[in-house]
């Protein structure tokens, strides 16, 4: 079974899970501030579940790709949107700061 490491805490699932229900059930911030309450529930809209992943995952889809094309994610490549992706091995996630998770380290 992959192992998602994020927050300090490592999460196994099954292979194919869906990394934002990963997250959310094991009760882990993946929503910075207010997205918290106001988020799409994994849609793949709002790019509020944007983070940096490290491992094997599903290719990006094509929703996925369109939002991380917007403001504010635009020329973010290292972020994936976690609704969209499926957990294909062990991953290291990092949020970054910003209420849609788009600020880099050094980003002010």
């Amino acid at each position: 079974m992959p192992t998602v490491r994020f927050a300090g805490q490592s999460i196994e699932c099954p292979p194919g899970a869906n990394l934002r229900m990963v997250l959310v059930r094991a009760r882990l911030p993946l929503y910075n501030s207010a997205a918290r309450a106001l988020n799409c529930r994994g849609r793949g809209v709002c790019g509020s579940c944007a983070v940096e992943i490290h491992g094997e995952t599903s290719a990006p889809t094509a929703i996925e790709q369109t939002r991380l094309g917007r403001f504010p994610h635009q020329g973010s490549s290292a972020l994936r949107l976690a609704c969209q992706c499926k957990v294909l091995g062990d991953l290291d996630v990092i949020k970054h700061a910003g209420l849609f998770g788009q600020k880099g380290p050094g980003d002010g």
